[in-house]
């Protein structure tokens, strides 16, 4: 099966940060900027983070991973490669 090739149009627009969530450029920000008040301009200057129902398509399209899988994290831990102090051996 060929390698997924990752979508050129949301590899410019959206980014995904270290905690996993997709970010990205607000809208109304182009065009008729003259009835806007300046702080609503510098509010959509900031960048915006997605909607959690739009990240699954967009991470897709970028190629990262979509899963919400947490890592499992063992109660007991793990006893390969303790040795036993004051044990019956």
């Amino acid at each position: 099966m060929p390698k997924m090739k990752t979508h050129s149009g949301a590899k410019k627009r959206f980014k995904v940060t270290a905690t996993g969530k997709v970010r990205g450029r607000h809208p109304f920000t182009s065009h008729i900027l003259e009835k806007k008040s300046p702080k609503k301009k510098r509010a959509l200057g900031a960048p915006k983070m997605m909607n959690a129902h739009d990240e699954p398509r967009i991470k897709r399209m970028l190629g990262a991973p979509t899963g919400t899988r947490k890592r499992a994290a063992t109660a007991g831990g793990s006893s390969i490669g303790r040795s036993r102090v004051g044990g019956d051996s």
